[in-house]
């Protein structure tokens, strides 16, 4: 993630040796990066990095301050969470497929601590944390109720195929909204917190694809 790491290019500073015997009634001189040194900052994965002057650097590393984009992302995140926990829990009962219930064991471990971050983040600055039954109309990637009440009803090889239809498009969801953030928040905990759904929610995208392909 940009922001992540800055490197500083510039000549190599030199040490200040003292010799034996000699003395100087100017102390030495701490040293000191050149404040015309570019600077690197990685992309984010897939990207290359980028040079940026010092001003450009200056403005390159994500605020600790919260924006719009930051605590919209956060609410609705929770919501989107809770779902994904809710469809998750009904996997112990009825799923027929021993990787799917580990997958969903997984995905709560996960999203579960999530939302606990998300919900003290919203606390600690006065926002609103939305309730257990918030409007999610447009969010992307949520399941309808009738989807969700489908689910409830399947059972065994039926329950797995419902189950990763709903929870890839879930996921699909997941990473859109965190590219958002990434692109309009300010908050560097909430941009790390964006990076890390989108890595971890993608590498299960990806295997939940080769379980649909094994039904």
């Amino acid at each position: 993630m940009r922001g992540a790491l800055i490197v500083i290019a510039g000549p190599t500073i030199g040490a200040v040796i003292a010799l034996s015997g000699c003395t100087s009634s100017t102390p030495p001189q701490a040293p000191r990066a050149d404040s015309t040194a570019p600077v690197i900052a990685p992309g984010r994965p897939g990207e290359q990095a980028e040079t940026l002057s010092p001003g450009e650097a200056a403005t390159a590393v994500p605020s600790p301050t919260a924006n719009a984009a930051d605590v919209k992302y956060v609410q609705d995140m929770i919501v989107h969470h809770r779902q994904a926990l809710d469809m998750a829990l009904l996997a112990p009962n009825r799923a027929g497929s021993a990787k799917l219930k580990s997958l969903a064991d997984r995905i709560k471990a996960a999203q579960g601590p999530e939302i606990q971050f998300m919900t003290g983040w919203l606390r600690d600055l006065d926002q609103k944390v939305p309730d257990h039954h918030a409007a999610h109309a447009g969010m992307p990637g949520m399941a309808t109720p009738e989807q969700l009440e489908a689910l409830k009803a399947a059972k065994s090889q039926d329950f797995d195929r419902l189950f990763l239809e709903l929870m890839i498009n879930h996921h699909l969801g997941a990473i859109k909204m965190s590219e958002q953030v990434l692109a309009g928040g300010s908050h560097i905990r909430i941009e790390e917190l964006a990076g890390d759904v989108s890595v971890t929610q993608a590498a299960e995208i990806r295997r939940m694809q080769e379980m649909q392909s094994a039904l």
